[in-house]
């Protein structure tokens, strides 16, 4: 096999624009996914069902339709009804945020539900308020557990705002496609977007790691 360095070396700025960009929207992605699907997983918890049911509705939709077809309904439907016109950007953005939320919600569900029952009755007799008792005793404890799973949640979406090149949005895979289609080669472009991809794939890892070794110790 012919590996060509020189293209790869030619591309070299594109591909970094693109990891910037790639780093940007997953930031935005969680940072945004992981507020949303905190709120929706505490509305899920709520004991009142009828008052649950649009929470839980939404984790159905957005983890039971792909992400592909999410992010051209929100990208062609839901962003030009928002400001007009279309914007890969802001609509991968608002892509990975509603999706990780979906999945994010079940995960603060879980941690949440996952702490002893008596723990709020012995913060509840102490005077906490429920929102208290979430804020001081409940959640730091679910958090956590919380950790592993979430991590798992980052580099998936990391991963998968790869599917934003489908709507131009300029992140590594966009110009890993247009490397292919300018020089007709294939394990250049792609080799080179999976070693940017496994980098911060791994470094988000080791991070991870690390918070939990931290949170561990104290």
């Amino acid at each position: 096999m012919n590996f060509r360095w020189d293209i790869i070396a030619a591309y070299a700025p594109f591909f970094l624009k693109g990891t910037l960009l790639t780093i940007g929207l997953s930031l935005a992605g969680i940072f945004f996914g992981t507020i949303l699907g905190l709120l929706i997983g505490l509305g899920k918890i709520m004991r009142n069902k009828w008052l649950a049911f649009p929470f839980s509705l939404y984790i159905t939709i957005f983890r039971g339709t792909p992400l592909f077809v999410q992010i051209l309904i929100i990208h062609f439907g839901f962003v030009p009804l928002i400001i007009g016109k279309t914007n890969s950007i802001f609509a991968g953005i608002l892509s990975l945020s509603l999706n990780s939320a979906a999945y994010t919600a079940e995960i603060f569900r879980a941690g949440i539900q996952s702490i002893d029952k008596g723990q709020m009755e012995a913060s509840r007799s102490l005077g906490m308020s429920h929102v208290q008792a979430m804020r001081h005793v409940i959640l730091p404890q679910a958090f956590k557990r919380m950790i592993p799973p979430l991590g798992n949640e980052f580099i998936v979406l990391i991963k998968d705002s790869s599917l934003l090149a489908i709507i131009a949005c300029q992140e590594i895979m966009y110009w890993g496609r247009a490397m292919q289609g300018q020089y007709y080669r294939v394990w250049e472009p792609y080799f080179t977007a999976a070693a940017i991809y496994l980098v911060l794939t791994y470094s988000m890892s080791l991070l991870l790691n690390y918070l939990e070794r931290r949170l561990a110790t104290e």
